[in-house]
């Protein structure tokens, strides 16, 4: 039986992070980044569990401006003309902060738990965030997942126009509009049938709804993204043993991202999961966690 340490907070990077750890102390610690506007409860419950099972310590926690870690302020909500700007102009986007910080609120997450290095799983933007740590930290990382992300090449197809009007859709005005908005935004993420998924849809979105929205945060992150440029360059001097999981349909982040990621790291090694959207349904969950076992746990392997 493993063990399972309920919901804290702690001081890291000058911020609190919420954070929830799953696994015995003496195992290989594995650190969960979720993507953009996602609390850390997108990495279900059951997923970190079996996770825990395959011998780690897995450690999911809220990004900064999101579910219970510290909000902060400042700008404004991101135009349709600045996207435009970014894309044909290479016009920069403001932003309050950037993805080297969230990477740095990370490296602060393990400091304080007395961690040296851990594995790093990142999905969408935690995939990015995840990059990021390896890149400007990399004597901390074991083995990177990066997770339907990309390494923000601009020459990456944009996302579908139904999931970027999703994106760039007002926040919803009540609870019961937020419940039945997550329905539709998962539905297009998962670009496909995924009854079962669909039917569990209305309890997330209570539980995250009692967590706390913040859509100015959201707002924020995704700048952070689109003003942290490509990290395509810099990602071809990475020696960490590199797994990069992609599904085939992904209508936010394309294919292509993942294959550019997976192009761009050296000896990276390239799942495509069939059928997958933007999203982790349980039924592709035996495929992922077989991924990351074996590369994680082969890293360390070779690194003992």
């Amino acid at each position: 039986m493993t063990t399972h340490q309920p919901p804290q907070t702690i001081r890291a990077n000058g911020i609190d992070i919420c954070y929830e750890i799953f696994g015995n102390d003496n195992a290989e610690p594995l650190l969960l980044i979720m993507g953009l506007g996602a609390q850390m409860i997108h990495w279900d419950d059951a997923f970190c569990e079996q996770l825990a099972v395959h011998g780690f310590r897995v450690i999911r926690f809220d990004n900064r401006d999101i579910g219970k870690s510290s909000h902060l302020t400042g700008g404004k909500r991101l135009t349709p003309l600045e996207l435009l700007k970014l894309r044909f102009l290479r016009i920069p986007v403001a932003a309050t902060y950037k993805l080297i910080d969230m990477a740095k609120d990370t490296v602060g997450l393990m400091d304080a738990l007395g961690i040296k290095s851990a594995h790093l799983v990142g999905a969408s933007m935690g995939g990015m965030i995840a990059q990021e740590v390896t890149l400007s930290f990399p004597e901390r990382v074991r083995s990177l997942t990066s997770i339907m992300s990309t390494t923000g090449n601009p020459r990456v197809p944009p996302p579908t126009r139904e999931a970027s009007a999703m994106l760039m859709a007002p926040p919803p005005r009540s609870k019961e509009e937020f419940i039945v908005r997550f329905g539709e935004t998962w539905k297009v993420l998962r670009a496909g049938s995924f009854p079962e998924e669909e039917a569990l849809d209305p309890d997330r979105a209570e539980r995250v709804f009692a967590r706390g929205l913040n859509p100015a945060g959201v707002g924020r992150q995704l700048r952070a993204v689109l003003a942290s440029g490509s990290r395509k360059e810099r990602l071809r001097g990475v020696k960490t043993p590199t797994l990069v999981i992609h599904g085939t349909v992904d209508p936010l982040v394309r294919p292509e991202g993942g294959k550019d990621t997976a192009e761009s790291i050296p000896g990276a090694k390239l799942l495509m999961i069939d059928g997958m959207g933007h999203a982790l349904p349980m039924r592709f969950w035996p495929d992922i966690i077989r991924a990351i076992d074996k590369h994680a746990h082969g890293a360390a392997a070779q690194a003992a």
